[in-house]
């Protein structure tokens, strides 16, 4: 009643059940390194943001390069903010996905360092996109700054594309080696999303807390992925008592037939 199972089509269809059940598995693996990795780095943003503010020049120098456990750190800094060469950078957008400008700003330290300071965004309100947009000013004088570590913007990690001859005094990636240069300073690496002081009448908007990636999602995809494989045989074997069943219910009717004796 089973040799069925040997026909060309049920030969293809078990072949296709084996490739599935395997390839599920790994899907939900998959799915579970991607939890893994979400998880891992959730928690790397939450310790820093739960970590007490240190001074900025003990995380960060000339040269350096910000790491992941160095990323979202809060740091404080001391000086006075260089207006002369703040610049503006394009197309970044608020928490309503308004399209405008983050606002860059060295801030010079008392031992003559520069950090780089994005002060939060402002919308691109100019007659013109070439035009330097009205940048509202910062405190005056020597202040202390607070603000989360940053690492320099690049085109892969962030993917956007590094423009050039742009209008003068904007950017598109914040980058504290080319700032360096174009200042001709010290300039630490990376650079500081500002949260403290407040700017006067919330403008430029401070850049929001970084957003945690749905790690349990990954986790449930796994789930179904394994749930996917567990079915697969059960739905073939479900399949093949049907086909039998069938077939033995025609088998039967056509004996019956068969037996019946004939008419005149």
């Amino acid at each position: 009643m089973y040799r069925f199972l040997l026909s060309r089509q049920w030969v293809i269809l078990t072949l296709v059940a084996l490739l599935l059940i395997p390839t599920m598995i790994r899907l939900g693996i998959w799915q579970m390194h991607r939890y893994d990795e979400r998880s891992a780095r959730n928690q790397l943003v939450s310790d820093a943001l739960d970590a007490k503010p240190v001074p900025v020049e003990s995380l960060t120098s000339p040269g350096h390069t910000v790491t992941k456990l160095q990323r979202y750190r809060s740091v404080t800094a001391v000086g006075r903010f260089d207006t002369a060469h703040e610049q503006v950078v394009r197309r970044r957008v608020n928490a309503d996905e308004e399209v405008g400008f983050h606002v860059l700003t060295p801030f010079v330290l008392t031992d003559g360092k520069v950090v780089l300071v994005n002060r939060g965004w402002i919308p691109a309100d100019g007659p013109s996109q070439t035009a330097f947009p009205k940048v509202p000013a910062p405190p005056a004088g020597t202040v202390t700054v607070t603000g989360r570590l940053m690492p320099d913007e690049t085109t892969e990690a962030s993917g956007i594309k590094d423009i050039k001859d742009l209008p003068d005094r904007q950017i598109m990636l914040i980058n504290s080696a080319q700032e360096a240069r174009r200042l001709g300073a010290s300039v630490l690496g990376g650079y500081v999303a500002l949260t403290a002081p407040e700017p006067r009448g919330g403008t430029p908007e401070t850049v929001g807390k970084p957003g945690m990636e749905n790690a349990p999602l990954n986790y449930a995809y796994a789930i179904q992925w394994w749930l996917f494989s567990a079915a697969v045989p059960v739905g073939w074997f479900v399949l093949v008592r049907r086909e039998a069943r069938d077939r033995r219910e025609a088998a039967a009717k056509e004996s019956a037939q068969e037996s019946a004796p004939a008419t005149v």
